[in-house]
């Protein structure tokens, strides 16, 4: 009983719930096509593997490989410094950004275990965003050598403006889905809350129920064309001689 109940409520008012939904898939839509700045991402990699010493001379093993993996850990603190930020603004200055900017733009990951160190951009444009990794991945590789005295640092791949062709931030069909859902939650929502503070009693079954006692007599609601032409049908004139009328309530 209490699901028909719930069913009869939603029923009741389902013209909220169609607004609330219809609303935010529109707004959503609206914002996304208007509204929104196209954002665009590029990656590049870099990987922690062969060590040089001082001289030059490559050195290689196992222990190597495992300091390799934990130096990453400042590898990912370095590439985000003004010791490699600013050098990336002053050796690309068709960059257009400050350090703290580029700074803001970057973000650099490392799955566990790993040498390999996946560096991210973000840009208005593929081709800004490719090129702001790229370059960032180019000063970094070219300063690790002067600030920690050793060569271990390789680019396995530059970002592509192809690569990132689609904005990250810009998908009409999950966004439109996502205000979708979350419209119909707070329509439901508000519709029960408009049952709860609603204390009027509308039917007869709801009058037995609050009062556990039968309804004896139900005055009808009746609209004023239905009052007018009801008057008119009652009220009729019939002739009963040359002239004369009489009217007839019937």
């Amino acid at each position: 009983m209490e699901l028909k109940e719930y069913i009869h409520i939603l029923r009741k008012r389902i013209w909220i719930i169609v607004a609330f939904v219809a609303v935010a898939c529109i707004g959503a839509g609206i914002k996304n096509y208007f509204f929104t700045v196209p954002i665009y991402e590029a990656n590049a990699k870099l990987i922690v593997n062969q060590a040089y010493n001082a001289q030059g001379v490559p050195s290689l093993d196992i222990g190597t490989i495992q300091t390799n993996i934990k130096v990453i850990n400042s590898y990912m603190e370095i590439i985000k410094s003004s010791a490699i930020l600013d050098k990336v603004v002053a050796t690309y200055p068709d960059l257009g950004m400050t350090g703290n900017q580029l700074g803001q733009n970057i973000r650099v990951s490392t799955a566990n275990e790993s040498q390999v160190m996946s560096l991210t951009a973000t840009g208005l444009s593929s081709e800004k965003a490719a090129k702001t990794v790229n370059a960032v991945a180019k000063v970094f590789k070219s300063q690790i050598p002067v600030i920690m005295k050793v060569d271990n640092v390789t680019i396995l791949s530059e970002a592509k403006p192809t690569d990132s062709s689609n904005p990250i931030n810009v998908n009409p069909i999950i966004n439109i889905l996502i205000s979708f859902i979350v419209g119909l939650l707070l329509a439901v929502g508000f519709v029960f809350l408009l049952e709860y503070l609603d204390d009027t009693l509308k039917t007869e079954e709801e009058l037995e129920k609050e009062l556990n006692l039968p309804a004896l007599a139900v005055i009808s609601k009746i609209r004023k064309e239905e009052s007018r032409i009801s008057k008119q049908s009652s009220i009729s004139q019939k002739q009963v001689g040359d002239g004369q009328y009489v009217t007839i309530n019937q």
